[in-house]
């Protein structure tokens, strides 16, 4: 491989932002992207009034509400990296697209509540990104607030999530009395609400402040000196090797809204995070970054990012060599090959042609309906396909149907596009070919209601036929339609497979009671 591109894929850093709703990750996601020169202005999710919304959050509903629940894709350039942050939703009805999304990272930036502490969601997504070993970063946030002590903090990190955490920073004071941050790493203490000229203060080799100041008669400066010797007497060692490896967070603290302690985290985080790393194939061949072939997944599809073209933008993460917009690639699972002319890189909803881009980068190909999530696509003679993503089992199930029977073209156009997006499935009843669609959450209901109306101008009129317990069949085969009954709906899915919809668990049990040769299944 060429040197140059070669420096071009180890200069690439990947990641995901993911907390609970309302720990502030659209907020910090702007004050990155401010400081890498995406954005002129940070607008807050605050500003609704002014009109000012989130850059990352580019949805009609999202502006409305004040949520992401989409994953917007940013790119910018900081200190000789080329970074790539992956917005994730915070809704927990979402859970499914941001799973997907944190198998295109190689690290991830957990974001936590300084008054809330560990949060469900912040738990569930911790626990994903544990399974696949990716590094994890945390920022606790909300420091002009008050919140719990942060001794109490560190100590919920390690008990709740079960990982060790070592302090980067430690905040002296809080809320009103918040004065700045003591900077274990850099040595220095940054103060909070000053002049650029006085913002890092020296310490001296004892960890002392080295100058005459107020801060050192204050309580505030004596428990943080307190907490860092405590910290630096009975607390983990940092060890970059088990930061890597997933089994060390680098803890920073700071307040996103007020923009401190934001580029102390940025500066430091690259100086750790992981380059581009390397995926396995279905065949668990792992293939490297610096391979020389084009290669990447898809991780996600989204429709009507442009609203006025219709368009549908397939996400790939590039694991592997160089892409160049005009090359030809082959789609694994059909095996045909085409060229690719249309390509695009992102600020959220902003888009410019990308002519290249290497292993690590998130583009965006515009999809005809070839692709779905999932599809590995690659530049070399050999075909080959990564490893699977996970698919989770609906919990919640509607009817759905057109208001007005004359939009009916437009309606099954609109499902089938929302469809492919992988936030709902899609079912139909054997004979009548009614659709049922299935969702984790009550919200993505929500959001394809406000989109099938926003975007393909058709109003649906949705019926609850509430929680079922879904199960796919191994030997289809096998399957009569007289097993089903009002307690067991069977149904197809998008891909014409046998689905069985059981009303609860006890209907479940008493279905593979009955029926013992017919083997159920379900997805995560």
């Amino acid at each position: 491989m060429d040197i140059k591109l070669q420096d071009e894929i180890l200069k690439r850093r990947t990641f995901a932002i993911i907390s609970h709703p309302d720990a502030g990750k659209t907020t910090i996601t702007e004050k990155l992207l401010y400081f890498g020169g995406a954005i002129r202005d940070a607008g807050t999710v605050k500003g609704k009034k002014s009109g000012k919304f989130a850059t990352s959050d580019w949805m009609e509903i999202e502006k409305q509400r004040g949520i992401s629940v989409t994953s917007s894709v940013m790119q910018f350039d900081y200190n000789n990296c080329r970074i790539n942050i992956l917005d994730t939703p915070g809704h927990q009805d979402f859970s499914e697209d941001t799973y997907r999304t944190l198998m295109a990272v190689d690290s991830a930036v957990m974001i936590v509540d300084a008054a809330k502490g560990i949060e469900a969601q912040t738990l569930k997504l911790f626990k994903v990104c544990r399974m696949r070993g990716i590094p994890i970063f945390t920022f606790i946030n909300k420091l002009d607030r008050q919140g719990k002590e942060p001794l109490e903090l560190m100590e919920e990190l390690e008990e709740v999530l079960g990982i060790q955490s070592y302090a980067m920073n430690w905040p002296i004071g809080m809320g009103k009395e918040f004065l700045g941050i003591y900077d274990r790493f850099n040595g220095r203490i940054e103060q909070f609400r000053t002049d650029e000229s006085e913002r890092f203060l020296p310490i001296d080799e004892n960890g002392e402040l080295a100058v005459d100041h107020s801060m050192k008669a204050t309580s505030y400066y004596t428990q943080a000196m307190e907490d860092i010797m405590l910290l630096n007497e009975a607390g983990n060692d940092f060890d970059e090797e088990k930061v890597l490896a997933g089994d060390l967070t680098p803890v920073f603290f700071g307040s996103a809204l007020t923009n401190f302690g934001v580029q102390t985290f940025l500066e430091t985080y690259l100086q750790f995070a992981p380059t581009p790393q390397p995926r396995m194939t279905e065949k668990e061949e792992e293939v490297n970054p610096l391979n020389e072939d084009f290669s990447g997944f898809i991780f996600k599809i989204q429709a009507n990012m442009n609203p006025a073209h219709r368009d549908r933008i397939a996400f790939v993460r590039i694991v592997s060599g160089k892409f160049e917009r005009g090359m030809t690639v082959t789609l694994a699972r059909t095996g045909k090959t085409f060229k690719v002319t249309q390509s695009t890189q992102f600020l959220a909803d902003d888009r410019e042609t990308v002519e290249t881009a290497v292993a690590g980068d998130i583009i965006g190909l515009y999809d005809v309906g070839n692709y779905q999530i999932g599809d590995t696509v690659v530049g070399g003679k050999k075909a080959f396909t990564y490893e699977k993503l996970p698919q989770f089992t609906p919990e919640l199930f509607v009817k759905v149907t057109a208001k007005n029977v004359l939009k009916s073209k437009h309606f099954h156009k609109g499902i089938q596009q929302l469809v492919q997006e992988g936030a709902i499935q899609y079912y139909k009843t054997l004979h009548t070919e009614e659709v049922i669609l299935g969702a984790v959450g009550q919200l993505q209901f929500e959001v394809f209601e406000h989109r099938m109306n926003n975007e393909y101008n058709v109003d649906v009129r949705m019926e609850s036929i509430g929680s079922k317990v879904a199960r796919w069949i191994e030997n289809e085969e096998d399957v009569k339609e007289s097993m089903t009954g009002p307690r067991s709906m069977l149904v197809r899915d998008r891909y014409d497979n046998y689905v069985f919809l059981f009303e609860n668990e006890f209907a479940t049990r008493w279905f593979q009671d009955k029926y013992e040769h017919i083997k159920l299944y379900n997805l995560l």
